[in-house]
C-alpha cells in the first residue's frame, strides 16, 4: 500500500523558515516527478513545486520563486520542499504528491498518489 507521509509543518513568525519532508513507503518513488501543493479553507488546492525523478529539473509556483526550495533523496525515498521569508498568505495544508506518468506538473489531476498534508500557520 502506498503511503506519503508529510512532516515538518508548524507555527512560525513572519520571515522565518520551515523545511517539509514527504516520506514514502510501500512505493519507490524515483521512477516518478513530485510535487507540493497547498491548500485553504474553500479554496481549490494549488501547485507550489515540483521534481523531475532525477532531481534535474524543478518548477516553482510564482508564489513560491525565490522563497521556496524542493529537492528529492532517492535514496531516502524523500522529498523535500524548503520554505524562507514565510509569509501569512503562505499559511495553509501542505501535501505532496506522485505525479502519474503524462499527468502535468501544475494540476491535481496530474497526481495520483497523496499524502495526509502538514498544517504550516504564520503569524504576523
Amino acid at each position: 500500500q502506498v503511503q506519503l507521509v508529510e512532516s515538518g509543518g508548524g507555527l512560525v513568525q513572519v520571515g522565518g523558515s520551515l523545511r517539509l519532508s514527504c516520506a514514502a513507503s510501500g512505493h519507490t518513488i524515483s521512477s516518478y516527478a513530485m510535487g507540493w501543493f497547498r491548500q485553504t479553507p474553500g479554496k481549490e488546492r494549488e501547485f507550489v513545486a515540483a521534481i523531475s525523478w532525477g532531481g534535474e529539473s524543478t518548477v516553482y509556483a510564482d508564489s513560491a520563486k525565490g522563497r521556496f526550495t524542493i529537492s528529492r533523496d532517492n535514496a531516502k525515498n524523500t522529498v523535500y520542499l524548503q520554505m524562507n521569508s514565510l509569509k501569512p498568505e503562505d499559511t495553509a495544508v501542505y501535501y505532496c504528491a506522485n505525479k502519474r506518468p503524462g499527468g502535468t506538473y501544475y494540476y491535481a489531476t496530474g497526481y495520483d498518489y497523496w499524502g495526509q498534508g502538514t498544517q504550516v500557520t504564520i503569524s504576523s
